[in-house]
């Protein structure tokens, strides 16, 4: 159900690991329970993030959600395109819907994330709590 190329942390962010450099972006979960999405406020390249804290904000027409980071690390690139088409992140959210990219600056953070097995466990428990 998950991509199983990708890492997941439990606010339900995902990351796709390419050397130091990890792209990030909101899983199918996130999307689904946010439903129709109306804003993204991006942050700017070069900002430092940290694993688990929030870096920007998304908004639904139901909340306003905060993103968190998945590493630790500096952001390279900011998908831009998401600025008048947030709707990218609905249709094609492991795809043209990334939000950053992140250099990481710890790679042993990436053993804090969940692979799509424990994902899809942990989705489906947090399913079943609602």
């Amino acid at each position: 159900m998950w991509p199983k190329d990708l890492k997941y942390s439990k606010s339900h962010e995902w990351g796709r690991v390419e050397g130091d450099i990890v792209t990030m972006g909101f899983s199918m979960f996130a999307v689904k329970h946010l439903s129709d999405l109306v804003f993204i406020d991006l942050p700017d390249a070069g900002d430092e993030v940290t694993q688990g804290e929030s870096y920007a904000e998304i908004e639904s027409v139901k909340a306003v959600a905060d993103v968190y980071a998945v590493v630790s690390g500096k952001i390279v690139e900011v998908n831009e395109s998401l600025d008048g088409e947030i709707e990218k992140i609905s249709k094609d959210c492991y795809g043209e819907g990334w939000i950053v990219k992140i250099k990481m600056s710890d790679p042993s953070e990436l053993d804090n994330l969940m692979d799509a097995d424990e994902y899809t466990k942990f989705a489906e428990a947090e399913e079943d709590a609602h």
